[in-house]
């Protein structure tokens, strides 16, 4: 298929296959490299995936930030829409997780992590909460470099009156990631993204989500009502103070949690992730 052009793009190589959609390496007439995520053929048709496909590159196309992927076109075609953004060759944080890459993590997670929340303190103070936080949607190269992926369930935060009058939505999301308030469909703010960053930072330095249950409504009841343990539990290289601060990212209400990303990017600025080291120089 790589003889396929498709806008003007050659597809050179197949990376990755989602549910609805494909994403492939192309090149452009003047021989640069990006990515292209398109629907699956049986998908192209569907309005739904259509609506989640060109939604996803809309939110992305705002949000210009060296730790979000930049998007550069998006071709609405009715019959195979697509869009096209920077070629970003690296796997994504879960992967990494899987292959327990424990010296990579020591060595990279406290930078990983303050990346991870720059950049999704942007998305939030632009107004959008990404409620698809978790290490599948964080591509991180080897050099410890990290780009926020997938906005296809992104919305917009609720302001002024909006507040009190929006509608109860259907939860979206992925149940091991997912805030008590995103489980029972309510308005969401920044700190529904604070609460899935800090799941995905459990699983990043423990290997394991902060909850795991025996069906998948028994997992959505553990995060409205079941404490979690501490990170240090799974894993004791974990200092106490990054800990606590990953527990109460995890509160079950969200005015108990620091109230954004810039509060919790405050905190990490003074404790390490990890005990004995591990802590990048501090950049003004």
């Amino acid at each position: 298929m790589s003889d396929e052009v498709i806008g003007g793009y050659r597809l050179l190589k197949h990376l990755v296959t989602g549910q609805a959609s494909q994403v492939w390496e192309v090149r452009d007439a003047s021989g640069q490299h990006f990515a292209m995520k398109l629907l699956l053929p049986e998908k192209a048709t569907q309005s739904q995936f259509r609506h989640f496909l060109l939604h996803e590159a809309e939110v992305g196309k705002e949000l210009a930030h060296p730790n979000i992927i930049r998007i550069v076109h998006v071709d609405r075609d009715p019959k195979n829409p697509y869009f096209v953004m920077e070629f970003f060759p690296a796997g994504n944080l879960k992967l990494r997780i899987q292959r327990k890459e424990t010296p990579f993590i020591r060595e990279k997670g406290q930078d990983i992590l303050k990346q991870i929340a720059t950049g999704l303190a942007f998305m939030n103070a632009k107004g959008w909460v990404h409620r698809d936080v978790k290490p599948d949607n964080i591509l991180v190269n080897s050099a410890g470099e990290v780009k926020l992926i997938d906005f296809a369930i992104a919305q917009r935060i609720p302001t002024g009156m909006a507040k009190w009058f929006q509608r109860r939505g259907k939860p979206q999301g992925t149940r091991s990631y997912m805030s008590p308030e995103q489980i029972r469909g309510k308005a969401l703010d920044g700190r529904a993204d604070v609460y899935s960053f800090a799941a995905t930072a459990f699983e990043f330095v423990t290997g394991r989500p902060p909850f795991r249950g025996a069906s998948n409504q028994d997992l959505l009841v553990k995060h409205i009502s079941e404490k979690p343990a501490s990170p240090m539990i799974y894993n004791p290289d974990v200092t106490k103070e990054f800990s606590e601060l990953v527990l109460q990212m995890l509160a079950k209400k969200k005015e108990d949690r620091p109230t954004d990303f810039h509060e919790v990017l405050m905190r990490m600025r003074t404790l390490k992730v990890f005990k004995g080291g591990g802590t990048p120089p501090v950049k003004e």
